[in-house]
């Protein structure tokens, strides 16, 4: 008898339990009122005198180890619950992951790197905390220009020589104390100024400046690049050059795009007369070459710069620079196509 039930011990302990029916099949031979445990203890009376002892503790021995097995088999199954409840049925296909978007700034901003780019162009950037020499003074300012001005400019209160850039043109004139001609260059970033904020207007904003600098270096070379930038940009192929006035280059120019009159919005956003003014441009005013220790007597260049906010209003019809730094996700959802 002692024999069997060791037999049986054996058979306890080696058992495993595949699924819930396993392991209450398990219970009912051992564990149930009609088991084999319940059957060995109704036979313990039937049991010799001097082989009771023997007989209890094998019998109580495979009782512990049915009782065990069976507790820590149930908390497996009710484990491998809760996990797949949690984390959901592993072996279906993952959930896609939802797209995100680019910003429709950051979209403009790279499609005008990728224009110039494509003509020699590089990237340089530089500090949003500039001073006033690179900012100002450096750029041919005069001392008392308006835009030096603390109601056009944020200073640092800690430090008035030091200043929130106004332009991107400060990382130019650290471009060109750091490298010598030829110099071809743009200067994407972001960029500040002290004005009221409106659906037109923001306190900040980004900027693509550019800079080329050379021997015989002319002013229909700036209109080439612009004219080239325009169509591959807008896809448009008319433009006119303004006069204009810009402290660091002379001559300044304004140039306009002329956007036609098709729609209702063409007439707004042109007022009526089909031309759009897109950026400031002009040849690089000899007093910032000599500022930054180039001959202007041997070399050249002219300049650029644009609003990339603007662009991006004319491009996606954005009626509210205010919308490009609210974070609104139903805005910027509308973007998740362009990469």
């Amino acid at each position: 008898m002692i024999d069997k039930i060791k037999e049986l011990i054996s058979e306890a302990e080696a058992f495993k339990a595949e699924n819930k029916d396993a392991l209450e099949a398990y219970r009912i031979k051992f564990a149930s009122k009609k088991g084999i445990l319940n059957d060995l203890f109704s036979e313990f009376k039937n049991v010799p005198a001097e082989a009771k002892k023997d007989y209890g503790q094998a019998i109580n021995a495979l009782k512990t180890i049915v009782e065990e097995k069976i507790r820590s088999t149930q908390e497996a199954f009710e484990s491998n619950e809760e996990t797949k409840s949690f984390y959901g049925d592993l072996t279906r296909p993952g959930t896609p992951i939802e797209l995100g978007a680019r910003h429709p700034i950051s979209l403009v901003k790279n499609q005008v790197i990728n224009i110039f780019s494509n003509i020699g162009f590089n990237v340089s950037e530089g500090p949003e905390i500039e001073d006033d020499w690179h900012n100002f003074e450096a750029l041919n300012f005069p001392e008392h220009h308006p835009a030096r001005d603390m109601q056009d400019t944020f200073f640092v209160q800690t430090n008035p020589e030091m200043l929130l850039r106004t332009h991107t043109s400060s990382v130019q004139t650290r471009y060109m104390e750091n490298n010598k001609p030829p110099i071809r260059t743009i200067s994407p970033g972001r960029v500040y100024r002290n004005e009221a904020i409106s659906a037109r207007s923001h306190c900040i904003f980004h900027q693509v400046e550019g800079l080329y600098i050379d021997k015989d270096v002319s002013f229909a070379d700036l209109k080439q690049t612009l004219l080239y930038f325009t169509k591959e940009m807008f896809g448009k192929s008319k433009i006119r050059l303004r006069p204009s006035y810009f402290p660091f280059t002379e001559p300044s120019a304004e140039l306009d795009v002329y956007w036609g009159l098709k729609t209702e919005t063409d007439y707004r956003i042109t007022k009526g007369t089909g031309w759009l003014e897109i950026m400031g441009c002009g040849m690089v005013d000899p007093n910032v070459l000599k500022a930054s220790n180039i001959d202007p007597t041997k070399y050249s260049g002219f300049a650029f710069g644009m609003g990339i906010e603007r662009m991006a209003m004319l491009l996606y019809q954005i009626g509210d620079i205010r919308m490009f730094y609210e974070n609104d996700v139903r805005f910027l959802e509308q973007f998740k196509s362009n990469f």
